[in-house]
């Protein structure tokens, strides 16, 4: 602690006057406490005055600007001069400055690469160039049921479906040449294939003579641009047009560019009862066909390996309905994936003979809670056919 005279002897100065030096006409004595702090209080005013070094204590307003303040410019600061404005610019050797936000992105100039990694050539994928075939998937009309033909044109439009083969049935508009013209330019979804009227439902339909639907079938592919008439093989009882089937078609075939590709059909079982109700035969590779249409679901229920029959069809294979099937006795058509057939690779097969037929997706979307859940099982169908029609590598041009 200071001692009190000494404490007594010294007062503060008063304005205008400087610290440290002495008034006039007093003497300043060299020893004690009093000449102590006036040796500090000049070596305070020496360091203040001394240039780019702040006083004891709390920095003053001489201290060093912070980056903040290097940044924005004070109201009253001096402005910078050139050559301190170069020297920002210029980068210096030595430690890095102070971090601060540097420009826009776009004004950012990045290093080169080095010339080794300019040169370095791109990775190349394990395998070759993927190969679609000219195939076209359509849907078929049967596959919005209980939705009319018009609502088939529409979904698959929307899905993006190249196209539509239209079953001929009940419903007034598949039977109508001119309203599926305008349902096809109205929506812009080609008509790809006509399903002649063959069920039992549609016995009726465009007469009952079997042979005159072929030639109404035939007609309405060629008036609609349809390559493909889809048709199955008689019933056992209908006896003379079983007779001249096979003949029958070779020779409308011969008349027209549509091909008549006849679909393999199943025999029909009840219990451990089993029934051919189709003539020739249920299978028509047992017949010399100009053209085949093999239906996985008919597959499926029939037992008998598609991949097999697809190889007996040969390169007279010429439209697929797509469906899938777990051997159930009774006829699916599941969306594709959700059964034993192998769908995958029939669908693979083909992209690796280059199939320039069509696939048809003919599936079962009755039992769709509604609208929405059937368009999502027809995408799904779709994504599934698309993805595995395509292979890593075209080998050949033979059917296999």
């Amino acid at each position: 602690m200071a001692d009190p005279a000494d404490e007594q002897s010294s007062r503060e100065p008063s304005a205008g006057e400087s610290p440290g030096r002495p008034r006039p006409g007093r003497a300043v004595k060299g020893t004690g406490a009093a000449a102590k702090r006036a040796a500090v209080v000049r070596q305070t005013v020496a360091r203040k005055a001394s240039a780019g070094k702040p006083s004891a204590g709390k920095p003053s307003a001489r201290s060093e600007p912070t980056p903040q303040a290097e940044r924005t410019p004070q109201a009253g600061a001096a402005p910078q001069t050139e050559r301190t404005r170069q020297t920002e610019r210029t980068p210096q050797a030595g430690p890095a400055p102070q971090s601060r936000p540097g420009p826009p992105t776009s004004a950012v100039r990045r290093p080169a690469l080095p010339v080794a990694a300019e040169r370095r050539p791109l990775p190349q994928p394990p395998h070759g160039a993927i190969f679609v075939p000219d195939a076209k998937v359509a849907l078929s009309t049967a596959s919005v049921y209980p939705e009319n033909t018009a609502a088939a044109f529409e979904i698959a439009g929307r899905l993006g479906y190249d196209g539509v083969e239209v079953m001929v049935w009940t419903d007034p508009i598949s039977q109508d040449i001119e309203a599926l013209r305008r349902l096809s330019d109205y929506h812009g979804v080609p008509i790809l294939a006509v399903h002649a009227p063959c069920l039992l439902i549609t016995q009726r339909v465009w007469g009952t003579d079997p042979w005159t639907k072929l030639l109404r079938a035939r007609a309405a592919a060629e008036k609609l641009g349809a390559s493909a008439v889809v048709v199955h093989p008689p019933f056992r009882w209908q006896r003379q047009y079983a007779r001249d089937f096979v003949q029958g078609v070779w020779r409308m075939a011969e008349e027209t560019d549509v091909r008549f590709a006849v679909e393999n059909m199943y025999p029909w079982r009840y219990r451990d009862r089993e029934v051919a109700a189709y003539a020739p035969d249920w299978d028509p590779t047992t017949e010399d066909y100009r053209h085949f249409t093999v239906d996985l679901s008919h597959v499926a229920t029939s037992r008998t390996d598609a991949l097999a029959m697809v190889d007996r069809m040969g390169d007279r294979l010429a439209h697929v309905h797509l469906a899938d099937g777990s051997g159930s006795a009774k006829d699916e058509h599941l969306i594709p994936g959700r059964g034993t057939q192998p769908c995958a690779e029939l669908l693979e097969r083909l992209a690796r003979s280059g199939f320039d037929g069509h696939v048809v997706l003919e599936v079962n979307t009755r039992r769709s809670p509604g609208p929405v859940e059937r368009e999502a099982e027809l995408a799904e169908a779709l994504a599934f056919t698309r993805l595995h029609l395509a292979t890593a590598a075209r080998i050949g041009s033979t059917r296999h």
